[in-house]
């Protein structure tokens, strides 16, 4: 979609420059038909053909800017998208830091360390990591971030 816009933008911008040096040869033409005798229908002719590029002209300013209402949208779609993405991503390393700190703590293999002869200290800990993921989830819930 945005290749096709900037194409888009670009052909525009092609037309523009056309445009602009065609209105400069018409305003080159009409100045030296100006300076011959020539019939009154050929200088008409050349008024004419201005007011045509002026008005084409300001056509294609019209779909400029069409096209860059539509890039600044597209743009702003994609980045509504990713900033949903990052806000999931987000959530996600809240939710499991938690868990993954007190695993780390009971990994650390040190010689003492009272819960580990509790004949509750696996539940115990297995429940705070559950209870730690839970409560930031929840709490994310509540808050209608997810």
């Amino acid at each position: 979609m945005l290749r096709e816009i900037g194409l888009s933008g670009d052909l525009t911008s092609d037309i523009r420059d056309c445009l602009a040096t065609m209105e400069r040869l018409v305003g080159f033409l009409g100045h030296a038909l100006g300076q011959r005798k020539v019939t009154k229908e050929l200088k008409e002719r050349v008024k004419t053909l201005s007011r045509d590029i002026r008005s084409l002209a300001d056509y294609s300013g019209f779909m400029s800017q069409k096209i860059t209402f539509l890039l600044d949208a597209t743009l702003g779609m994609i980045n509504i998208e990713q900033n949903g993405i990052i806000k999931i991503l987000s959530v996600a390393s809240v939710v499991f830091l938690p868990p993954t700190l007190i695993a780390s703590f009971y990994g650390m293999n040190f010689k003492y360390m009272p819960e580990l002869d509790s004949p509750f200290g696996y539940p115990i800990a297995f429940g705070a990591m559950v209870l730690s993921a839970i409560l930031p989830y929840l709490f994310f819930k509540y808050k209608k971030w997810l």
